[in-house]
């Protein structure tokens, strides 16, 4: 009986990728040149403000990666994993949790390190990181192994017991090792394709061979990741993919679930790509503008401030304070006194850094002056 072709990975040529340049021409040359002008702006300012350039696009790439697998990690945990791992002098680092620096490490190895071949010991490592306790949630699952389909194949499914959907069923274990062999062999040689193209091809690649019980997803866009600071020739991050794939996550999952279940031809595909790469570089601009911000905000203010306390508020105010700052949140925060914490305010009213909104019937509220001087 022939057997019933039905995914990518079970038609005649498999994994011979083919795709229509001259489609992809246009688009990839914005793309490219969108790469160019970002990363010369950014190599342009200097050791401190890429590092700090860099330490605010991991943060969003790592929390957005973790976020689309339905996982929710602590924000100021994040930051503060990765600045101690890149050696930055940043204030108000916390601890972290063990979860957190998993994936840290795993995307640091997988960005500095862009340039190291990918061996299987490499990527079972990141396995092993990304899941210490060997379980993810309350599954225990297989750890820095392969899987190997004993409770039944690997599928992607929706919807309620009794009425699920079959999205993807992955190739089955017993293939793993010879897929992931010629997976290692294709990633480490140059083929002569563009890198950003390899970097679309190798997030296709891994999550439809999907090799792990879980993880899979975060993964593939840290190898996406790496072959795309190859393209940037740098290990600094000055765009998100990831943050830009949970934004448009419900066309992700449509375009890879329709690629997986179409032909060879991987043109669908790698537009969507190049298009959510676009829109993520376009995106970072606010980020590498508010670390250009804050950076020239303390090379103008920093002799300003009279304690830590001012120093920690005004970091929060840069960074994106949540909701108004007011004087109860102040004390809370700074644990201090409701009277140190108005004393620190006005001090800073004075100096004209911060200003008063307008409203407010139970407390006044405040935040960062407009026109606040910071030597643009």
């Amino acid at each position: 009986m022939r057997r019933i072709e039905k995914y990518i990975y079970q038609k005649p040529g498999w994994p011979r990728f083919f795709w229509n340049t001259e489609k992809l021409l246009t688009l990839l040359t914005e793309v490219r040149n969108m790469q160019g002008r970002i990363v010369g702006q950014m190599s342009a300012l200097g050791f401190s403000l890429k590092d700090h350039a860099n330490l605010e696009i991991l943060t969003q790439d790592i929390l957005n990666s973790t976020e689309i697998e339905g996982e929710v990690l602590d924000k100021n945990q994040v930051r503060s994993s990765i600045a101690r791992r890149l050696g930055l002098n940043v204030s108000g680092l916390v601890a972290s949790d063990r979860n957190v620096d998993a994936v840290v490490e795993m995307m640091i190895d997988a960005t500095r390190n862009f340039d190291q071949p990918l061996t299987r010991d490499r990527i079972i490592g990141w396995h092993n990181t990304l899941f210490p306790s060997g379980y993810s949630g309350m599954l225990k699952i297989r750890v820095g192994k392969f899987r190997d389909d004993a409770s039944g194949p690997m599928q992607v499914i929706s919807g309620p017991i009794g009425k699920e959907k079959v999205h993807y069923q992955a190739p089955p274990a017993a293939a793993l090792e010879i897929e992931m062999a010629a997976f290692f062999d294709w990633f480490n040689k140059e083929q002569g394709i563009d890198l950003v193209i390899k970097s679309a091809l190798a997030h296709l690649w891994f999550v439809t061979l999907h090799p792990f019980d879980d993880g899979n997803g975060r993964i593939a866009r840290a190898l996406a990741d790496m072959i795309l600071a190859r393209s940037d020739g740098q290990p600094h991050r000055f765009y998100s993919m990831s943050a830009q794939i949970r934004t448009e996550r419900k066309q992700y999952y449509e375009v890879l679930e329709k690629t997986q279940k179409s032909s060879l031809d991987v043109t669908c595909w790698l537009e969507w790509f190049l298009k959510c790469l676009l829109n993520a570089i376009k995106a970072s601009a606010t980020t590498l503008d508010m670390v250009v911000f804050k950076h020239n905000f303390w090379l103008t203010n920093a002799a300003k401030i009279e304690n830590e306390r001012q120093r920690k508020m005004l970091n929060k105010l840069l960074d994106g304070f949540d909701g108004n700052l007011t004087s109860s949140k102040w004390a809370k925060i700074c644990k201090c006194s409701q009277d140190t914490a108005l004393r620190d305010i006005r001090d800073l009213l004075e100096k004209k850094i911060l200003q008063k909104l307008p409203g407010g019937s139970r407390s006044t509220a405040y935040a960062l002056k407009k026109g606040c001087p910071t030597g643009l």
